[in-house]
């Protein structure tokens, strides 16, 4: 029996299908999530519905993925028979009619996509944002992530340890956080968003770095105020932006970040680079030197009262080549850290994305690592 397009059921399936077209998710899996929601076949609804998403994208500038999309559609109804709208047929139009100048130029532009985390009925809600089950954020990336773009494109990994900050926020919340590698900045958001008490971003590519500074921006975190400021939050998250190739930081540099947690989505890459993030982390992981406590500022003060607790560092990484993972293992041994497998133990309560069928979860690794 074919669903019923207007339930409840299908009303909530279309938020997925806007979440996957706003990601950017690959046509095919944007056309079948739809489907999803009408019982098999793309109806007048589910053709309107395209529709008014792809003139609206086309507005924003993505006018290259919306064509992809009614594409694709204008194909899959017409193969079933179907009466495809006219609405859509003319939208189609006016690309195919844009001249091919004017389509090289959009493809060289960075689009923004749109990351939308939809947390379950029934889930916690978040400290920061109690009334809503959505966190939706913006981020400008890369047309083309194969060619020197890569600090601008969205990976697993970084998907999956945003995930995991979403669903552990008592981890982070008033810790103060640093991430290598930070790539378009989005686990960096999320720390925000868990309250973080501070949260400094790394990049060792200049264009990356501007890139994720924009994106900052986007997600109302001045990374020139250091600060976010949310209506009705009584406070505020540090965040700050770093210029820090593994290959030229300081030991004296890396000791003034003084961390309570060290976060990296997918560092794990190249053998030619794995010395020297190593000398990072161990850097990072290393416990401050004991100071005079009188010396000390009274919140600084009440810390090392307290005890400080240990360093730890949580890695992201989808192993794509065994060699230069044991690589890792080999040199984690030798610089007196360990490291531990705790994919199982921490995997993210929910999932968080689950219109996004581009992204597979469960080739993923979560990794933690602390002194010995």
């Amino acid at each position: 029996m074919a669903a019923n397009e207007n339930s409840p059921e299908a009303e909530a399936q279309y938020l997925h299908v806007l979440s996957a077209f706003l990601a950017m998710e690959p046509v095919d899996s944007v056309i079948a999530l739809a489907r999803e929601c009408t019982g098999g076949s793309i109806t007048d609804k589910a053709q309107r519905f395209f529709w008014e998403l792809c003139v609206k994208a086309s507005a924003n500038g993505n006018a290259s993925y919306a064509k992809k999309l009614l594409k694709k559609l204008i194909n899959e109804v017409e193969l079933e028979n179907g009466q495809v709208l006219d609405q859509v047929y003319e939208e189609y139009a006016l690309y195919m009619s844009a001249s091919k100048e004017d389509a090289l130029v959009k493809e060289n532009i960075r689009i923004t996509k749109f990351i939308s985390f939809l947390f379950p009925e029934g889930s916690y809600k978040l400290p920061s944002c109690p009334n809503s089950r959505e966190l939706v954020i913006p981020l400008q990336c890369s047309l083309n992530m194969l060619e020197g773009d890569t600090g601008c494109s969205i990976w697993p990994s970084s998907l999956f340890l945003s995930e995991f900050v979403l669903s552990y926020p008592d981890l982070f919340v008033n810790k103060s956080c640093i991430e290598v590698g930070s790539g378009v900045g989005m686990v960096g958001v999320c720390l925000a968003h868990v309250k973080a008490k501070k949260v400094i971003l790394t990049d060792g590519d200049l264009l990356t770095l501007a890139n994720m500074k924009l994106n900052l921006e986007m997600n109302h975190l001045n990374s020139d105020d250091e600060l976010l400021k949310q209506p009705g939050e009584t406070q505020n998250t540090q965040v700050k932006c770093i210029h820090l190739p593994w290959e030229t930081a300081s030991e004296s540099e890396l000791s003034e970040y003084r961390p309570d947690i060290v976060l990296g989505a997918d560092v794990i890459y190249d053998p030619s680079c794995l010395p020297h993030l190593l000398r990072v982390l161990v850097a990072l992981l290393r416990k401050p030197p004991q100071r005079d406590n009188s010396a000390l500022e009274t919140e600084d003060r009440d810390t090392a009262q307290q005890g400080r607790s240990p360093v730890v560092a949580y890695i992201a990484s989808v192993i794509r080549n065994a060699d230069t993972f044991n690589a890792f293992l080999t040199l984690v041994d030798k610089m007196n850290i360990s490291i531990t497998d705790v994919t199982g133990e921490l995997s993210p309560h929910f999932e968080l994305l689950p219109y996004m069928h581009s992204y597979d979860r469960s080739s993923v690794r979560l990794f933690s690592i602390s002194s010995r």
